[in-house]
């Protein structure tokens, strides 16, 4: 039997199934990006499929913690279209 990758979403601290969550990545030239194959190079920081979570990882400022730098508005617009 195959082992599941598990990860924990960052917004509701929940272990999923690495398939059921969107990724964020940090490369090494610093860029940060919603990662839709999910086989990005770089720092990866997992979120749930839904609105709850986001804005969760959005008030706490979680990804700006994990990523260690300022996140761009932008990038939060583009995963709110991600998750519709």
């Amino acid at each position: 039997m195959k082992k599941i990758p598990k990860r924990t979403c960052i917004g509701c601290n929940q272990e999923k199934e690495k398939k059921e969550l969107l990724r964020i990545v940090k490369n090494k030239e610093g860029t940060i990006f919603f990662d839709q194959t999910g086989k990005a190079n770089g720092r990866g920081a997992y979120l749930c499929k839904n609105q709850d979570c986001l804005e969760k990882a959005m008030k706490t400022k979680r990804l700006e913690k994990i990523f260690e730098t300022k996140i761009d508005s932008k990038l939060y617009d583009t995963l709110k279209e991600g998750l519709k």
